[in-house]
């Protein structure tokens, strides 16, 4: 199966006002073409800007990022993208946010037929009928299926999702990953997943992709298990419940090798006065009699 997406050597940080932040260092790793891949991690390994570079978001510092044999060196239509956060246009209604990306890039088609492809990935998302609403007048999981059906509106060869399914709540998050597995099996797009949640790595994806706090190519599992996969029935998969475990223990091993690693001796600091008597009174019985806490709260 021939790769779509190829990253050769790839090393990016991050300037900041302490000096550069290194995220990815010499990264290497292939995505076949077809292939519904996750890619998963410690916060800070890289996993949001190896999207962006993807995308032509971003340039790496070294190395190189190939998609369908040519070279990335900016943004393209055969890319979509669906970020966690997503950011619609507040005054435009659900149609026009999602016929937007064509406007941008398709500026020769014609109205009608841009409406007509938003339709249709409106009902993709199942979001009939919210054609004339605002995103002020949607819930979370309705923005992020937004979200989603304008990354798709060019109709790419891959689609990079950089974890939409995180804020949202558990029922919300499960009905909108259906349809984004619907949508893979249908045209068989090359897809990227960008997750925390190894549960959702596994429904989904054929192939986990493991990146250490380094920056660097860890482990990689192929996922086996046969499509449909059920929710309601990986706990009590044999299958499912040992590559979970592997895949959990891989992410904590490398977790705690890095801490490790880093750890340092701090000095012994002694302190040049007490608590204060206000606090130490104030603190007096809080452990022993309460779990948590408030005083004079308020909220606005």
């Amino acid at each position: 199966m021939e790769n779509l997406i190829d990253i050769r050597g790839v090393t990016h940080a991050y300037k900041t006002d302490s000096g550069p932040l290194p995220v990815l260092d010499g990264l290497d790793v292939s995505v076949p073409e077809g292939t519904f891949a996750a890619v998963v991690g410690p916060s800070g390994c890289g996993k949001s800007t190896l999207t962006r570079l993807v995308a032509g978001l971003m340039k790496p510092d070294e190395g190189e990022v190939w998609l369908h044999g040519e070279r990335v060196k900016g943004p393209r239509k055969t890319v979509g993208m669906a970020f966690q956060n997503p950011v619609l246009l507040e005054w435009r209604t659900i149609l026009q946010n999602v016929i937007l990306p064509l406007e941008i890039v398709a500026p020769s088609m014609s109205q009608k037929d841009r409406e007509t492809r938003a339709h249709e990935l409106l009902d993709m998302v199942g979001l009939t009928g919210f054609d004339d609403k605002r995103p002020s007048e949607l819930s979370g999981g309705m923005r992020q299926r937004v979200n989603v059906a304008r990354a798709l509106a060019m109709n790419p060869e891959v689609l990079l999702l950089d974890e939409p399914l995180s804020a949202l709540d558990a029922l919300t998050r499960a009905n909108l990953a259906d349809e984004i597995e619907a949508i893979w099996e249908g045209d068989k797009k090359t897809c990227v997943l960008i997750t925390n949640d190894v549960d959702e790595a596994i429904v989904l994806a054929d192939r986990i992709i493991a990146l250490t706090p380094e920056g660097t190519l860890g482990e990689e599992f192929k996922v086996s298990i046969p499509r449909p996969r059920e929710r309601s029935e990986m706990n009590h998969h044999d299958g499912f419940k040992a590559l979970r475990g592997q895949i959990t223990n891989y992410l904590m091993d490398v977790g705690i090798e890095a801490k490790v690693e880093g750890a340092r001796v701090l000095p012994d600091v002694t302190p040049i006065h007490g608590v204060p008597a206000a606090v130490a009174k104030a603190q007096e019985g809080l452990i022993d009699e309460r779990f948590l806490d408030f005083s004079m709260l308020h909220k606005v």
